[in-house]
């Protein structure tokens, strides 16, 4: 059974704690699929009356705030000992590549990588434990986990619950031509999202680059 076919089954009620469990579960540093459930869900609702997407989208926001504050707090306190103990419980998520690759993310970023690693999947899993263990300050912190939150959280709801919309009322008339046009209107509208997020992360790493000293040219 597909998670859409399961989410059909079940209230609303444990649709929307569902969805906040499991990306707050994710955003602490447990490698879970959450953006499949939140697309997942966000889909049910467009087909569904009894599911609200704007409770949806406030409960996948608040479930990666708060799970993504939980994180930072375990990473502070549990230091590179608690990435070593992941490293052996979750060799493919917190192996030393990746953890080398988020780290260096991070020390390029700052602040923006927890904000546009709500874009990125394995980001997504680091960036509360791992600023925690960078010792970010939590000001910033927590200024780029609640803004990315609800950007990603918030965003993929509207986008894909606008999808499922536009995808219903096709299928009634133009019946899989509607749905081909939906699912790749779909992927084109998440792979924007992405695209811009990258964009906006590398144009704020080249701000906070230092600029070159000028030499003095030789008398």
């Amino acid at each position: 059974m597909h998670i859409q076919e399961w989410l059909e089954t079940v209230p609303a009620v444990s649709v929307y704690a569902l969805v906040g469990v499991v990306i707050g579960l994710e955003s602490l540093g447990i490698p879970l699929p959450g953006e499949i459930v939140l697309v997942s869900a966000a889909l049910l609702a467009a087909g569904h009356d009894g599911i609200n997407p704007w409770i949806l989208g406030a409960c996948a926001s608040a479930g990666a705030v708060i799970g993504d504050s939980i994180g930072y707090a375990i990473g502070r306190k549990g230091g590179r000992p608690m990435l070593a103990w992941l490293g052996g419980k979750f060799p493919k998520h917190f192996g030393e590549s990746q953890i080398g690759t988020a780290e260096r993310s991070f020390q390029k970023w700052g602040m923006w990588a927890v904000f546009f690693g709500r874009f990125v999947a394995l980001l997504r899993i680091f960036a509360g434990p791992l600023a925690g263990v960078l010792h970010m300050p939590y000001w910033k912190f927590l200024i780029a986990n609640v803004l990315g939150g609800i950007v990603w959280a918030g965003g993929t709801t509207a986008v894909i619950y606008t999808v499922g919309v536009v995808a219903e009322a096709w299928l009634k008339r133009f019946s899989y031509l509607g749905l081909v046009a939906a699912v790749l209107i779909g992927v084109a509208s998440m792979l924007i999202v992405k695209n811009r997020a990258k964009k906006a992360a590398a144009r704020a790493s080249g701000d906070s680059a230092p600029e070159p000293m000028a030499v003095p040219a030789a008398d």
